[in-house]
């Protein structure tokens, strides 16, 4: 057996062409294998360069318009045979995937995925869009551990993966419980990709940006990935990025200098001063009211949205929770806007 591993290792070019021709008859291969023997050389000098055998490339890795991806069991095992810890643990809730670095034991990388929305900093099926996928619906635990593996796998070990950085459900592939590609071809499957500089320049102004610039990103964001213009997981690390930035700013209240609603004289910053404030809630960007609040100009404005506010509430149409999220919006801009009308209390 060492003798023909070492022999097909050996091979040269025309053997290995001669090979996928034969190979390529197969009426047993993925839809994107048969009767291609250009793909199947493909996947045997792709399979060399990761140490994987030729048969465990062509079931384990497909190609989504020239770009691998692999399941999440051959990341996962990529990571292992580079001699990294990886654990992962979940249900149909959550999933957290854990990567101890065998160079670096001391500092472990640690992502988790949730179902729905969560106060954490923590990506969501729900803020992803996902829910609505029907092997999300059947297979949730599978979907959420898978999720949380590659994003970890990208996070602690890039250089282990080979340019295999998502799975095929991660790039819009209808997949089975284990991530296999479900009928056609998988190279007919759309591919998003996300612009690189446009992602780097984001993640970096962000802890610059104040609450208005916040909210107005968070819908950028989600614009681009409904325009096919940022992939699922890249748009979950940026809004739970985003996210976490506005929790922490809602905890500080700005002091306007000046009249209220106008910025500060001279070349000094917006917020010249600051006001803990504990557990602000924070109104979500894609609320209705989001775009309402930061439309208000004045103290002014800012009483009448809240007296608009109150009335929806005396109605029904909103509950208190959510009327208490929209009136530490606006105060957050405009505390001079304190008297707050009856309702309210």
């Amino acid at each position: 057996m060492g003798t023909e591993i070492e022999v097909r290792q050996r091979a040269s070019l025309p053997a290995k062409v001669e090979y996928a021709k034969m190979l390529a008859d197969s009426g047993l291969l993925p839809a994107q294998y048969r009767g291609r023997p250009a793909n199947i050389l493909w996947a045997i000098e792709y399979g060399d360069m990761l140490g994987l055998s030729t048969m465990a490339a062509i079931t384990g890795v497909h190609v989504i318009e020239g770009k691998p991806t692999a399941s999440a069991g051959l990341i996962s095992g990529l990571v292992r045979e580079a001699g990294h810890i990886l654990r992962v643990r979940g249900d149909g809730k959550s999933a957290t995937c854990v990567i101890i670095r065998s160079d670096d034991p001391e500092h472990p990388f640690e992502v988790t995925w949730t179902l729905k929305r969560n106060k954490d900093d923590n990506p969501s099926a729900e803020e992803a869009g996902l829910l609505g996928k029907d092997v999300w619906k059947k297979y949730p635990a599978s979907m959420l551990k898978s999720r949380a593996i590659t994003q970890c796998a990208r996070d602690a070990c890039e250089e282990v993966l080979y340019g295999l950085h998502y799975t095929p459900e991660e790039l819009g592939a209808e997949v089975d419980e284990d991530g296999a590609v479900l009928g056609g071809t998988v190279e007919e499957a759309q591919v998003v990709e996300t612009d690189a500089g446009w992602m780097a320049a984001t993640l970096r102004v962000i802890p610059e940006i104040g609450l208005d610039a916040s909210r107005k990103l968070w819908r950028e964001v989600r614009d681009k990935a409904k325009a096919g213009e940022l992939a699922e997981a890249d748009e979950a690390h940026v809004l739970g990025i985003l996210k976490a930035h506005m929790e922490a700013l809602a905890k500080t209240a700005p002091q306007q200098a000046g009249t209220a609603g106008q910025p500060p004289a001279g070349d000094a910053a917006d917020v010249v001063d600051a006001e803990i404030v504990d557990d602000t809630p924070v109104l979500d960007p894609e609320d209705p009211w989001a775009p309402k609040v930061d439309e208000i100009a004045t103290d002014e404005d800012a009483r009448a949205a809240l007296d608009e506010a109150a009335g929806r509430l005396t109605a029904g149409a909103i509950d208190a929770a959510r009327f208490g999220v929209i009136e530490a919006a606006i105060l957050a801009r405009f505390p001079g806007a304190q008297n707050a009308p009856a309702a309210a209390a």
